[in-house]
């Protein structure tokens, strides 16, 4: 049996009123993935058994519709092109698979075989199911416990494991209607409904959300910056599902959004506090914040309510305990200071804090006169200046 497309063979106007039965479904449901036709005769209402399909009967296929046909629970014609077609049982299996669904439709289709035959003649039980291949939204998820999350920042040293609540929607698309019909929902007397299996995605969504979480770290992505990037979360979800959902059920993400996210609160203040620390390696930064600092004592001296010389002799007390002023501080980052040509960041050290290059006065170079390998300013063999 096949299915034959109808303006390959329409004569005139009195083309369809020929064929015994007529198939179609309406528009599915936003919350149905799987629905079975009923046939119907066109002026006459229904007729005859929904489990068999006459020759030169006509199936029609709309846009965002797939349609197969079932014979003894078995998958064995498939079509996903837009058009009305006619049913002959006499022809080879045909597959229209369009162009939204997965490539690999004709091979699984062809794994299942062809149709069972009863001497030349139709099964004792044949079905037509139409398949919703739009994308379906509304998909809700929300981590119920905390899942880690590994934020490395190497300008402030930090590479540890935090904690994250993330809660938000995502959606999904039927790419291989064999396959979900096949393993999913088989033989389904009538409908299908994404709520049917919608509790087993999010349990599985979930678990993939850590190793997929963790491929967003690892491109260098902070956790507040991962609304920003979903679509590099919703291509890691679809790695880590694939055996799951695309090679079992023929379903694939197709987009997933974050309406919130979260850190645990003590998490986030030790990363607070990290980074501050890291920014005082700057001496520049580390003077001003000493500046505001003494201005800040400055106004409480001078607000003091023993009296503001009680209060500036405390102050100076305090200023020489520390062992060091902001002159110090800003007097180092003129001496010692040099920008990362390749980041910009300010160091003190001999490599950047934030990238790892190394500080490019302490690059050696050869002497042109002599050949002499140097590291200073000067050729230590003949005292050649430095080439700019």
């Amino acid at each position: 049996m096949g299915l034959i497309s109808a303006t390959m063979l329409a004569v005139g106007s009195t083309f369809g009123d020929q064929w015994k039965e007529y198939f179609y479904c309406d528009a599915i449901p936003a919350d149905t993935i799987c629905i079975k036709a009923h046939k119907k005769v066109k002026g006459f209402g229904n007729h005859g058994n929904d489990n068999i399909i006459s020759d030169e009967s006509v199936i029609a296929v709309a846009d965002g519709q797939c349609m197969i046909i079932v014979e003894q629970g078995q998958v064995v014609d498939i079509c996903a092109e837009p058009g009305e077609y006619k049913y002959d049982s006499k022809t080879e299996p045909s597959i229209f698979t369009g162009k939204n669904l997965s490539s690999s439709i004709k091979d699984v289709f062809n794994e299942i075989g062809k149709r069972i035959t009863f001497g030349g003649g139709p099964g004792a039980d044949q079905r037509v199911y139409y398949f919703n291949t739009k994308e379906l939204t509304g998909l809700k998820y929300g981590t119920a416990s905390p899942v880690p999350f590994r934020v490395v920042d190497m300008r402030a040293g930090i590479d540890m494991d935090i904690s994250l609540k993330a809660f938000g929607e995502y959606s999904i698309r039927v790419t291989d209607p064999i396959l979900f019909y096949t393993n999913v929902c088989a033989n389904v007397a009538d409908e299908y409904k994404v709520s049917n299996i919608e509790t087993m995605m999010r349990t599985e969504l979930l678990t993939a959300l850590q190793p997929a979480f963790a491929k967003i770290s690892a491109s260098g992505i902070r956790y507040s910056e991962i609304p920003a990037h979903t679509t590099e979360l919703a291509s890691a979800l679809n790695e880590e599902l694939s055996k799951k959902w695309k090679d079992t059920r023929g379903i694939e993400i197709v987009s997933f959004g974050v309406s919130s996210i979260k850190a645990d609160a003590e998490d986030e203040q030790v990363i607070k506090q990290m980074q501050r620390d890291a920014a005082y390696t700057n001496p520049n930064l580390a003077g001003a914040a000493l500046v505001g600092a003494q201005a800040q004592a400055m106004r409480d001296a001078a607000n003091n309510a023993n009296g503001a010389a009680m209060g500036f002799m405390g102050m100076n007390a305090a200023q020489a305990t520390g062992g060091v002023n902001a002159n110090a501080l800003f007097n180092q980052a003129q001496t010692t200071g040099w920008t990362c040509p390749k980041c910009g960041t300010t160091n003190q050290g001999n490599f950047c804090t934030n990238c790892g290059s190394p500080n490019p006065a302490n690059a050696k170079w050869i002497c042109p006169k002599c050949h002499t390998e140097n590291s200073g300013n000067f050729c230590i063999n003949c005292g050649e200046k430095k080439p700019a």
